[in-house]
């Protein structure tokens, strides 16, 4: 949910099943060129689109997917959304298990991470950002029965 109670579903939102292969799809397009297509930075008036790479809760392997984010210092924020239906995505349930990770930027830098979830003021000031990228997201997030989860990735500390 946002982070206001009163807000209604509006907008056009495509069917579940559809983002979920257009996600699919663009993974595909992203390997089949080894990383030269599917990544762009983030801007002021966009969000970026990276390739996170998380170690599966239990069966220990590498786990990719495509994040939209946008950036805050040296930081990364993304949300924790599964095509806006209701359970939490697999890549997030990873982090929480194993907050390390590895981010693909557009021109192929890797950067490793550390994920966690914002909270109170820090959760409300970045879903404002998001909110000034997608004016739909509101909306978006009022179809999900519990909030959607804002997800820093920070540098990791060596």
């Amino acid at each position: 949910m946002s982070s206001t109670s009163d807000t209604q579903v509006s907008g056009f939102l495509p069917p579940r099943w559809f983002i979920r292969a257009a996600w699919k799809l663009h993974k595909a397009l992203f390997r089949w060129s080894r990383g030269r297509f599917g990544l762009r930075d983030a801007r002021h008036d966009r969000y970026g689109l990276a390739y996170l790479t998380t170690t599966g809760r239990r069966s220990g392997l590498d786990r990719g997917v495509m994040i939209g984010f946008f950036d805050d210092g040296d930081r990364v924020v993304t949300m924790a959304m599964n095509g806006w239906g209701a359970p939490e995505p697999a890549w997030w349930l990873n982090l929480q298990a194993d907050p390390k990770a590895t981010l693909q930027l557009a021109g192929g830098e890797k950067v490793s991470v550390v994920g966690s979830r914002a909270e109170g003021a820090e959760r409300e000031r970045l879903w404002e950002q998001w909110r000034r990228l997608d004016k739909g997201l509101d909306g978006y997030a009022a179809r999900r029965p519990t909030e959607t989860a804002v997800v820093v990735l920070g540098p990791t500390v060596d």
